[in-house]
């Protein structure tokens, strides 16, 4: 890893890892266990790195693939949820979604979709349309609206960038590796984070693959297959950062590796597929991975 990387991801090292020549850091190895009550658990066993390489010797991913709500931004609770209820109110719609009831509404991945299946199973309110068609038409403007409201937080800049993000985009973007962005969220929403939190510069040099761009939605691969055929890379090559279990399924579905970092409301979700999990990327002096990590990553020295 590079220099001030700290060891803490919870899914851990293969016995004899490889480590970076010079790099004094401890590796672990996870071994499971049943407790008395027949669940099984893990523990870690602190061990040093058993084999030195030169990490300069492997190969870059050949890109980048980051989610963008609860990866790039922590947007959901304060940013989605809130611009869904003002959305709802201005309609004059009885609805507000709370904390916990949205942490639930986060298993339909699209916002369109997340309305429509929620009236469809709690009832559609009286002053929304009768038939599919119009009600499609009516969940199509207030979904717009919703996004107008939350680009108006993101260009107030009331929701930060999660700590490390751009600091490994711009290491990615250093050595030539592709970054892109693939969200199932609208694609004005997304490019309003990219544009005004990552800065022009770095927006410039990146792809957006986002809402409807696919017929079909995370957990399905769709959008990181087309993120790898648009720009011209191998599935096998590419490490997604992603920070949902759905988002994992679809990162995994298209045959690529898939590091997640934990958000307020994706921390209690199974991650067993994942090859890493970390509860945030990091800054110095709490760096948790950087691209060397991804490097090794595509060499299966990580696993889950």
């Amino acid at each position: 890893m590079g220099g001030g990387v700290t060891s803490s991801c919870n899914f851990l090292l293969r016995p004899n890892p490889i480590c970076c020549t010079g790099k004094q850091i401890s590796c672990f190895t996870r071994i499971q266990f049943h407790n008395g009550n027949g669940h099984r658990s893990a523990k870690l066993r602190s061990r040093r790195s058993a084999k030195v390489v030169n990490c300069a010797a492997l190969p870059l991913p050949e890109a980048l693939l980051f989610d963008c709500d609860g990866v790039l931004v922590d947007t959901e609770r304060d940013g989605h949820r809130v611009s869904f209820n003002e959305a709802f109110q201005e309609k004059g719609l009885n609805v507000s979604w709370d904390v916990e009831l949205y942490g639930e509404l986060l298993k339909t991945g699209g916002g369109k979709e997340r309305m429509t299946a929620y009236f469809n199973k709690t009832g559609w309110p009286d002053a929304t349309p009768n038939t599919e068609g119009e009600r499609k038409e009516f969940i199509a403007s207030l979904h717009k609206r919703k996004t107008e409201l939350f680009m108006s937080l993101i260009e107030k800049r009331l929701l930060p960038l999660r700590p490390g993000v751009a600091r490994i985009i711009d290491e990615a973007l250093t050595d030539g590796v592709k970054v892109a962005v693939c969200s199932t969220s609208n694609e004005k929403a997304v490019s309003a984070i990219v544009q005004g939190l990552l800065g022009s510069e770095r927006a410039q040099r990146m792809s957006i693959f986002a809402g409807d761009i696919v017929p079909r939605k995370k957990p399905d691969p769709a959008i990181y297959i087309l993120a790898a055929t648009t720009l011209g890379v191998n599935t096998s090559r590419c490490v997604v950062i992603e920070d949902s279990a759905i988002g994992l399924a679809a990162a995994k579905a298209a045959g690529m590796k898939c590091i997640v970092t934990k958000s307020g409301y994706t921390a209690e979700e199974e991650f067993d597929k994942a090859d890493a999990i970390f509860d945030y990327i990091g800054d110095p002096p709490n760096v948790q991975f950087d691209l060397e990590f991804c490097k090794k990553l595509l060499e299966k020295q990580y696993v889950s």
